[in-house]
């Protein structure tokens, strides 16, 4: 690592891989050297369109030099084996999310970090673009008086439909809970605070599905997860919300986040997203109504959080993607699924605090 440029080795070259290229190649601060893959054919194929990025088995790249942070671009099920065989090699990461498939591959991870003196970081970094850092700012300045209640619902029909290799949607540490929620959570943890209890109920519309794009189109795999989760997250502030995800819905017309308070309701743009519009309404304007951007990293995309890690380790400071804040949305989603399948509320055992907010016009190598 140098004073300025921390070096990424990138590990996973599926679909997600090009976007992270893409963002992190404009982003102040961080550098892709090299990428590795367990298809080393795939891999150089990357670093072929990439001069300056070289292709690498992934042990060598764990190993090499000039490797300062491993993002972790794998399928779930091998979220929690890459990052740990990446610290052991010294190296920081950063991940998709989920963190691991499960709290038990979790927080061993974690505990490694910490008595290495290394970072994890973890994806969503949506949270940190202006339109859910609009939405705290107006939250935290008590633009709708004291929140007390939250809607957050993702519906789709599956992702086999445009997917040509979906089924690891569909196994542990998948289905919409997993795949979609974190981006939910994360952003109502960022906007409410920590969940301390939830309760659900689950279903599954189908035991099979048949993939609809690409060289297998027509061939079917088997649903391993919930497909349909509905739920209530009770967060330490006393704020309920209502939470919907689902591989089972044809078509809604459904907010995908809103906050109420006791002076008004704000209108959250879609946390997959890192912009879009805040809308308010309030006990004296009831039509909703815009609010102009007021936080957050302008024209962010996938890879934010990476750079203000990077920027947090250089500088010896916290940063906001983090495996604490990452761990309490696994632990919020897992149990989630465990209130449903034993037909009981479940207390949530972890708590984070929120991140730091992300001042209007900030940059990730100077916030």
């Amino acid at each position: 690592m140098t004073d300025a440029v921390t070096r990424i080795g990138i590990v996973g070259t599926g679909v997600i891989s090009g976007t992270y290229l893409d963002h992190l190649a404009k982003l102040p601060g961080v550098e892709v050297v090299a990428v590795a893959d367990l298809d080393v054919a795939r891999a150089q194929a990357i670093a072929d369109q990439n001069p300056g990025i070289r292709a690498l088995p992934p042990a060598e790249l764990y190993a090499a030099d000039d490797v300062d942070l491993v993002v972790n671009l794998t399928i779930p099920a091998a979220h929690a084996s890459v990052h740990q065989a990446a610290m052991e090699a010294g190296k920081h990461v950063y991940g998709e999310k989920p963190l691991a498939v499960d709290r038990a591959e979790a927080e061993p991870l974690l505990k490694y970090a910490a008595a290495n003196n290394l970072r994890v970081g973890c994806a969503p970094d949506t949270v940190l673009g202006t339109g859910t850092q609009t939405a705290r700012v107006a939250i935290d300045r008590g633009d709708i008086g004291v929140p007390t209640a939250a809607t957050a619902s993702f519906v789709t029909p599956g992702h086999e439909l445009w997917h040509p290799a979906p089924e690891f949607y569909y196994q542990p540490g998948g289905g919409p809970v997993l795949d979609m929620g974190p981006y939910y959570v994360t952003s109502l943890v960022t906007l409410l605070g920590p969940v301390r209890r939830v309760t659900a109920r689950a279903g599954q519309s189908q035991q099979q599905r048949k993939i609809h794009t690409g060289p297998r189109a027509g061939e079917t795999f088997a649903v391993g997860v919930p497909t349909h989760v509905t739920g209530v997250l009770e967060h330490e502030s006393g704020a309920l919300t209502s939470l919907l995800m689902s591989f089972d819905v044809w078509a809604a017309r459904l907010p995908r986040i809103e906050v109420h308070g006791t002076e008004g309701s704000l209108s959250v743009p879609d946390p997959n997203g890192f912009d879009g519009t805040v809308e308010i309404a309030t006990a004296t304007q009831r039509d909703w109504t815009p609010l102009p951007v007021a936080g957050g990293y302008a024209g962010a995309g996938r890879g934010v959080g990476v750079a203000d890690m990077a920027r947090a380790i250089r500088n010896g400071e916290p940063h906001r993607a983090d495996g604490a804040l990452a761990y309490h949305v696994l632990d919020v989603l897992e149990s989630v699924l465990e209130a449903a399948a034993q037909d009981q509320p479940v207390d949530v055992a972890s708590t984070v605090e929120r991140p730091a907010a992300v001042p209007l016009g900030a940059s990730p190598d100077r916030a």
